[in-house]
C-alpha cells in the first residue's frame, strides 16, 4: 500500500472542503473498511475517519444535546424532589483572573436546581478575586479571605470547614458548571441514593468558545481510575463519606490532590453513580492542567504517590511509576513464584503459524513457569504431526490432547482445560505471536488478584494497527473490540490503549483466567456459542458475579487473525455465527438494552473506532 498517505491525505481534504460530518465520514470509512478490508485498507479508512473527527473538534455539536432547553430548564425549576439536597460547592480560590471567576459563579447562579451553597475559601495575594465575589449579592455565596496560601489541598479543607450541605461538590475556579447539572447530581440522588456521583466533561478553550476535547467516562472502573484520574470533574459526594475518607489529609499530593481523594472516597462508598452526561466545562488556559502538563509537572510524580497509597491501603503488593502521557500510571503487582500458567491452543494444521506462537512465547513469557496444552481437531497434513514430535523435543512441558468431532472451540478449550495442572489458565489461538516482554507475567500480575476475573491483552495486526483492546457490549448491534484500527502506538481515549483497563470482555484469543474460577463457572458454554461469542459470554457471567475484568496493554502480541480456520462467511458458517449472535442477543437482551457500563452512550454503537456517536 505504498500510495496510502498521499489517498490518505487526499480523502482528508476533500472530506474538509465538503464540510463532511464526523458521523457521515465514520459511515463512509466503514462501508469503505468493508468493502476493501482484503486489499489491507480497513486501518486506513479508521485512522481517516479519527483524524477528520479531530479536525472537527473545534464544534461544539456532538454535546448541544446534553443543553436543557429554555423549556427543560423551566421544568427542572418546578421539579420537587422527595429529598432535596443541599450540595455545598467548594471552590479554593487563588489570583483568579477577573473574567474567569465571574464566569464560574455565574454558573452556579443560573443552575435550575437551587439548593446549594457556593463555598469560597479565597488564598490570593491581591485584593481583585475579592472584589469580584463581593459584588454577587447571593446569601448562597459563602466566603472566606484566608490569611496564607496553604495549598490547594489545605485550601479546599478550609472551603469544606465552610459548608453545611449534604453533599458536597469540587469546582476549580476558573471552570463552570452547565446550566442543569446540579439538577441531574440531586435527580440522580434521589433514585440511586449514591454517595458519590461524578459526570462527564468537555475541555473548551480559554473564552470557552471552542472545544478542545472531551472526556465521554466509563463507569466505575477500578483499575482505570488506578491509570489515571478519569472521573475528575464534576465530583460530588456525601459529607459522609466525605468525613470517612479523611477529606484532603496529606498536602503531599498537592497536584493530584483530586486523585488522591477521589481514590479514596470510592475505596469508602457504598453506591457510586456515573452520569453520562457533560455537566462540567473544563477550561484549556496555560495555568490549568487542561492546558497541558508543563503547566504542574510535579502532577505525575503526586499521582504516582496517590495510586502507591492506595496499594498500600488495600493490601496489594506493587510499584506505580508514571508514563509518558500526562497524568497516566503503570501499576506492576507483585507476583509470587509458585504460579503455574497453563496455555491451551486449539490447534489445526498450519504448523508454521504454531510454531511461531510457541517460539515467541517461550522468548517473551519472562520468569513465569508455564506449561502448553496444544488441543488437536483433525489435522490432515504430515508436516503437522512431524512439528508434534518436534515440538514435544524442544517443549518439555508440552503435551497434545486430542479432539474428535467438530471444530467447537469452546469444547476444544474446555478439553485442553481439564488437563491443565497450572493455577491459572490462558486460552491462546495459534495465529498470536508474542512480542511484548515479560507476557505472562504483564497478565498473571492482574489474573492473580482475587477480585479479577478475565484478563486479555493488546493485540496488533500484523501491519500494526490495534485489532483487540477489550470488547465492549453492544457495537454492531452485539458485541465489538475497543479501539480498533487505531494506530498501534494511539495513547486512545482518555489513555484507554496505555493503562490498564476493566472492560466487560476479552478476546478468547488471549484470555486468562484462574483455573478455579473456570472451572467454577462452567468453562466455555459448548451449546449455545460453540464458535462465537463464548468468549464474551464467559466473561459476561465472570461480571454478573462481581468480578472484574481487565484489559492490560502492557501484554502485546500480533494477532493474524483467522489464519487457520478463516473468517465465517457463507454456507453453513454464516448461519451458525449469525445463530450464535441472535443466542447472545437474547441472553444479554437487557445488557444490551441498558448499555456496556464501560463503554459512554456519547460513543458510537454503528464502529468499533472509539468514535463519537
Amino acid at each position: 500500500m505504498p500510495n496510502a498517505d498521499v489517498k490518505e491525505q487526499d480523502t482528508l481534504a476533500k472530506a474538509a472542503r465538503r464540510n463532511l460530518s464526523v458521523k457521515r465520514v465514520l459511515g463512509l470509512a466503514g462501508r469503505g473498511a468493508r468493502s476493501v478490508c482484503q486489499e489491507g485498507w480497513e486501518a486506513t479508512f479508521r485512522k481517516i475517519a479519527f483524524r477528520v473527527c479531530l479536525m472537527r473538534q473545534g464544534e461544539v455539536w456532538p454535546y448541544k444535546s446534553d443543553l436543557p432547553t429554555k423549556k427543560e430548564l423551566r421544568a427542572q425549576r418546578r421539579r420537587v424532589f422527595l429529598h432535596r439536597p443541599l450540595i455545598s460547592i467548594l471552590v479554593p480560590v487563588y489570583n483568579t483572573p477577573e473574567r474567569y471567576l465571574r464566569e464560574m459563579i455565574l454558573s452556579i447562579l443560573r443552575q435550575s436546581y437551587d439548593n446549594w451553597e457556593l463555598c469560597l475559601a479565597d488564598a490570593s495575594s491581591q485584593d481583585a478575586p475579592e472584589k469580584v465575589i463581593r459584588s454577587f449579592a447571593d446569601k448562597r455565596i459563602r466566603y472566606q479571605r484566608l490569611a496564607e496560601n496553604r495549598g490547594i489541598a489545605e485550601n479546599t479543607n478550609m472551603a469544606i470547614a465552610m459548608a453545611r450541605g449534604e453533599y458536597l461538590a469540587l469546582l476549580d475556579h476558573d471552570d463552570t458548571l452547565r446550566p442543569g447539572a446540579l439538577y441531574e447530581v440531586a435527580k440522580a440522588i434521589n433514585e440511586t441514593d449514591a454517595d458519590f456521583l461524578y459526570s462527564d466533561e468537555i475541555v473548551l478553550s480559554e473564552d470557552l468558545k471552542r472545544l478542545k476535547g472531551f472526556h465521554f467516562k466509563p463507569d466505575f472502573s477500578p483499575d482505570t481510575l488506578r491509570g489515571c484520574n478519569y472521573i475528575t470533574h464534576l465530583s460530588v459526594f456525601s459529607r459522609r463519606l466525605g468525613e470517612a475518607a479523611g477529606l484532603f489529609e496529606d498536602a503531599a499530593f498537592d497536584g493530584a490532590q483530586d486523585h488522591d481523594f477521589i481514590l479514596r472516597l470510592t475505596e469508602r462508598a457504598q453506591r457510586i453513580c456515573h452520569i453520562p452526561k457533560v455537566l462540567y466545562t473544563w477550561r484549556a488556559h496555560g495555568g490549568s492542567t487542561a492546558g497541558g502538563a508543563e503547566a504542574k509537572p510535579y502532577a505525575a510524580l503526586a499521582g504516582a504517590r496517590a495510586v502507591k497509597a492506595q496499594l498500600d491501603r488495600l493490601g496489594l503488593a506493587g510499584e506505580v511509576e508514571p508514563l509518558p502521557g500526562p497524568g497516566s500510571y503503570r501499576v506492576r503487582y507483585a507476583i509470587p513464584e509458585e504460579h503455574l500458567v497453563s496455555v491451551i491452543i486449539p490447534t489445526q494444521d498450519h504448523s508454521a503459524d504454531l510454531a511461531r506462537c510457541l517460539a515467541s512465547l517461550a522468548a517473551h513469557s519472562g520468569r513465569v513457569r508455564y506449561e502448553v496444552i496444544l488441543v488437536e481437531n483433525g489435522s490432515r497434513e504430515e508436516e503437522t504431526f512431524a512439528f508434534y514430535q518436534e515440538a514435544r523435543n524442544r517443549y518439555p512441558d508440552l503435551q497434545i490432547a486430542e479432539y474428535k468431532g467438530e471444530f467447537n472451540f469452546s469444547a476444544l478449550c474446555n478439553l485442553g482445560a481439564r488437563f491443565a495442572k497450572g493455577d491459572h489458565l490462558l486460552l491462546l489461538n495459534n495465529d498470536i505471536e508474542v512480542t511484548g516482554e515479560d507476557f505472562l507475567a504483564e497478565m498473571l500480575m492482574f489474573s492473580q488478584r482475587p477480585d479479577v476475573g478475565a484478563v486479555g491483552a493488546k493485540l496488533r495486526y500484523p501491519d500494526g494497527p490495534i485489532q483487540h483492546a477489550g470488547v465492549f457490549v453492544g457495537i454492531g448491534g452485539s458485541a465489538g473490540h475497543s479501539h480498533k484500527g487505531h494506530p498501534g502506538d494511539s495513547q486512545g481515549d482518555m489513555y484507554r490503549l496505555a493503562t490498564a483497563q476493566n472492560v466487560s470482555a476479552v478476546t478468547g484469543a488471549c484470555l486468562m483466567v484462574k483455573t478455579q474460577l473456570y472451572q467454577q463457572f462452567g468453562g466455555l458454554d459448548e451449546e449455545q456459542f460453540a464458535v462465537a461469542f463464548n468468549d464474551i459470554d464467559f466473561c459476561l457471567r465472570l461480571r454478573e458475579a462481581g468480578f472484574l475484568n481487565v484489559f492490560t496493554p502492557f501484554a502485546e502480541a500480533v494477532h493474524y487473525e483467522s489464519r487457520t480456520r478463516g473468517y465465517e462467511e457463507g454456507g453453513e458458517r454464516e448461519a451458525r455465527f449469525q445463530q450464535e449472535k441472535e443466542n447472545f442477543r437474547r441472553r444479554y437482551a437487557a445488557l444490551l438494552a441498558a448499555g456496556d457500563p464501560y463503554y459512554n452512550p456519547h460513543l458510537t454503537l454503528e464502529f468499533e473506532n472509539y468514535a463519537i456517536g
